[in-house]
């Protein structure tokens, strides 16, 4: 599933190619899976609105809308990816991929799409004239101080790994980053959440950060389906320290990357580097 960098990243890139443009026309496919808010609503809804921008919330894609650029938004189209989701800008004479769900014809001759394989993705449409805008269910690790930080951890004694993962703590972090996150921090992910020490926390929330902000400076880590709005692969898998290398000598120390599984989720670290 795309995390932080890879939602990021998408978001940026069609913020870049779509924002002050028109849609159109609005075409959905027949498939209810993949629509939080029925397709018909949202293709009568969605045509004549304008991008105003696009933004990543946590692990979802929002894109701010209005009856025209000069106008605040009056609605938000909002999109998670899912596994195998993708938002897609592109020409309309391009080939149509299998699974395409969603095709927003643009003003500028240009088309958004919406491709999910697997159709665990969710298209919505919110009328924020009778809706608050979509809320991040936690607190955002690139923006979060140290003082909040810490309380979210405080008194847990789930593992820290799982509580990582947690999305109504952090909003998007996920398997990848939780890995390379604690690696870079020295931290086991089996240690106790709330028995980490302040400095141990305070080292994680730096880390977190850094790898994170490097991971969108890559464009993100394609180890599946993820690809960003022009089609193309991120980069930062080629860093990865731990993440997907069991039985690799460690970046640092040569120790062989261990993998066990810890809240259902293979989880990557190294027996010498973390504590």
């Amino acid at each position: 599933m795309p995390e932080l960098p890879e939602v990021e990243t998408i978001a940026r890139g069609v913020h870049d190619r779509v924002r002050g443009d028109r849609i159109v026309q609005a075409w959905f496919s027949s498939f209810s899976g993949p629509f939080k808010t029925p397709a018909a609503r949202q293709s009568k809804s969605l045509a004549g609105r304008t991008f105003l921008a696009v933004h990543r919330t946590g692990k979802h894609i929002v894109c701010e809308l209005g009856v025209s650029a000069a106008q605040p938004p009056d609605a938000q189209w909002v999109v998670h990816l899912g596994m195998t989701g993708r938002l897609l800008v592109t020409t309309p004479d391009a080939p149509v991929a299998p699974h395409t769900h969603a095709r927003l014809s643009l003003q500028s001759g240009r088309e958004l799409r919406f491709v999910d394989p697997r159709r665990f993705g969710r298209l919505e449409f919110r009328d924020l004239r009778t809706a608050s805008p979509f809320p991040a269910p936690g607190a955002d690790p690139l923006t979060i101080g140290a003082e909040d930080f810490a309380a979210l951890f405080r008194g847990r004694k789930l593992a820290i790994k799982a509580a990582l993962l947690n999305q109504t703590l952090l909003a998007g972090v996920g398997n990848i980053y939780a890995d390379e996150s604690l690696f870079h921090a020295g931290i086991r992910p089996r240690r106790s959440a709330g028995r980490l020490t302040r400095a141990e926390l305070e080292r994680l929330r730096q880390a977190l950060r850094t790898v994170l902000q490097h991971a969108i400076r890559l464009g993100g880590s394609s180890v599946s389906d993820y690809v960003d709005a022009n089609g193309v692969r991120g980069f930062f898998q080629l860093e990865h320290c731990v993440y997907l290398r069991t039985g690799e000598p460690c970046r640092h120390c040569k120790t062989p990357i261990r993998r066990i599984l810890l809240a259902g989720r293979g989880t990557h670290f190294c027996p010498n580097c973390q504590h």
